[in-house]
């Protein structure tokens, strides 16, 4: 058995802590001894985790943010009883710390990195120390793992070592995410939508990287332009932004064509609800919520940022960042076509999910390059 200890900041609802809670239901249990190590306790999605077999989670209950060396001796502590073979990290400070575990445990050691063109002004200037420390600190992992090809030529730009670094793009549970019109209805009732009324989505955090503001007045101009459409924002975030994206709606006169979601457990049933899923991010690796509102049959539109336009593979779905003209006019087109070539939109759009981003081709790919570090 081939013991790996994974390592994330927390198992709050996230792309990057999907990615992981999939990956480790993925691996072969035959093969793999699975420890994941949190720093801070609880999460949404903790339970998913809860009695899996050949799966220990634990957490090492770090206090705050500046409680430092008690923590890492705590993940020492809990690295050293478990002999890893490998430690596999997730993003940002946990990177740096598996190596520095790692090499004291004796373990090879596994970056994962999961985003491409951050704006470090919108975020705390550790943030950017951090960032540039990694850089500094890449060419010392065993393995680096993308999962974006826009990603890898993000970090290799900015200083990041390529020697060791791969591609492995994100996947998604085509049985768990597909098409089920019935749970879609349920949802549209519990929202007051009717089902011959069109509906776009937009499944996010309450993030600036996610675009909310271009989202809103992309909604706005099809207002304007007379198009019969209401709008749902799925997903929640910091109270001053959430206040401030309200705001802007109010002032669009986006209230009665506008549902604040907030965020929701029943993800498959969401997208099911939905006739168009949106991304209006300026940032992304490989977008989750879009791969998922496709595995359910949901045409989408992206803004070009990451990886989204080439899951998409529809040029004529695929607009430029931060130009709400450009992304009415796509959504548009979608909304204006006769409800059976949207359809087939969504059925293509199914195919090449469950064809190229299944979670479990995800899975095989990252045991092979695990092996490999040990072979």
């Amino acid at each position: 058995m081939i013991r790996i200890f994974f390592l994330v900041r927390s198992l709050g609802a996230g792309g990057a802590e999907r990615q992981l809670v999939e990956l480790v239901r993925a691996l072969d249990k035959s093969r793999f001894a699975v420890t994941l190590a949190t720093f801070y306790s609880g999460g949404a999605l903790r339970r998913e985790l809860d009695g899996l077999p050949g799966v220990t989670v634990l957490s090492l209950h770090k206090r705050g943010r500046w409680e430092v060396f008690p923590f890492i001796w705590r993940l020492w502590r809990a690295a050293r009883r478990v002999k890893p073979h490998i430690i596999y990290s997730s993003m940002g400070i946990s990177n740096e710390l598996s190596l520095l575990v790692g090499r004291a445990v004796g373990a090879k050691v596994a970056w994962s990195l999961r985003t491409s063109n951050v704006d470090f002004s919108r975020y705390s200037r550790l943030s950017l120390w951090s960032f540039r420390a990694a850089a500094r600190l890449s060419r010392f992992p065993d393995l680096i793992v993308a999962n974006s090809y826009a990603g890898k030529e993000y970090y290799l730009a900015h200083g990041y070592s390529g020697k060791r670094m791969i591609v492995i793009p994100n996947g998604v549970d085509t049985h768990t995410f597909r098409p089920d019109p019935e749970a879609g209805m349920r949802v549209r009732r519990e929202w007051g939508v009717a089902a011959e009324e069109l509906l776009v989505g937009l499944v996010g955090r309450l993030d600036p990287a996610k675009g909310h503001p271009i989202f809103l007045r992309a909604a706005a101009l099809l207002m304007k332009q007379g198009c019969r459409v209401r709008f749902v924002c799925v997903g929640d975030g910091p109270q001053k932004y959430s206040a401030e994206l309200s705001a802007l709606a109010s002032k669009l006169g986006l209230e009665s064509n506008l549902i604040w979601a907030g965020a929701r457990s029943d993800m498959p049933a969401v997208y099911n609800a939905l006739d168009i899923a949106c991304s209006s991010s300026d940032r992304e690796g490989m977008p989750n919520a879009i791969a998922e509102a496709m595995s359910c049959g949901v045409p989408c539109v992206v803004t070009d940022v990451g990886d989204s336009a080439r899951l998409v593979a529809r040029p004529e779905l695929v607009v430029p960042p931060g130009e709400p003209d450009a992304l009415a006019a796509a959504l548009g087109r979608l909304l204006t076509l006769p409800p059976g070539e949207r359809s087939a939109i969504g059925e293509q759009a199914r195919d090449r999910v469950v064809h190229k981003y299944r979670v479990d081709r995800m899975a095989r790919s990252t045991e092979n390059a695990l092996l490999g570090l040990l072979r």
